[in-house]
């Protein structure tokens, strides 16, 4: 009886996930918004926010916000926007519509992809990472509106999440690069 008790306690212990994501965000790629393939590995060793974005909603304005941060924090922290349309129809433009408008109003210069789904039947593979615990360890929590922003660590894990409201330049935000940044302010 006590050698069936080990050998239990053994294969749970060997079978246990232990919250480590199946994958990494390095497994995956996007398209960016100039048409070419980004394989995520690229932004290997910097952290990385990684935002979905609309032209036309209450938070757009957050863009001032994100390319701060780039230009701030661009050696140790990948901004990346992830347009979508999946709220409301907030970003109804083509991709080249979506990067004029970025530039001409906010000045964008950090890496923009593709308009995707970030949630439903055609969720993008990135988003379905972001928000499923099977593939990233521990998260399940989808965009529930637009700017909503995962980061990731610098090997390609899912840290933490913020909702819409959270401004990128938050300290809630800011502390975790600065964590990478030591000698910065």
């Amino acid at each position: 009886m006590k050698n069936i008790i080990y050998i239990i306690i053994l294969v749970t212990l060997l079978t246990a996930n232990n919250n480590e994501p199946i994958t990494s965000l390095y497994d995956y790629s996007a398209i960016s918004i100039a048409g070419d393939t980004i394989r995520m590995e690229v932004y290997k060793g910097k952290k990385i926010l990684i935002v979905n974005v609309a032209s036309k909603c209450g938070f757009t304005s957050q863009y001032v916000d994100m390319q701060h941060l780039h230009e701030k924090y661009n050696e140790h922290l990948a901004v990346l926007g992830f347009p979508s349309n999946n709220f409301f129809r907030q970003e109804p433009g083509s991709n080249e519509e979506i990067n004029k408008f970025c530039q001409k109003e906010y000045g964008v210069t950090f890496p923009m992809f593709e308009k995707i789904n970030v949630k439903g039947k055609k969720q993008h593979p990135i988003y379905e990472w972001l928000s499923n615990k099977k593939l990233n360890g521990w998260n399940n929590k989808a965009p529930s509106w637009n700017f909503y922003k995962y980061l990731i660590d610098e090997n390609g894990k899912l840290i933490q999440y913020f909702r819409s409201n959270i401004s990128p330049l938050d300290t809630i935000i800011t502390n975790y690069v600065h964590l990478a940044t030591p000698n910065q302010e």
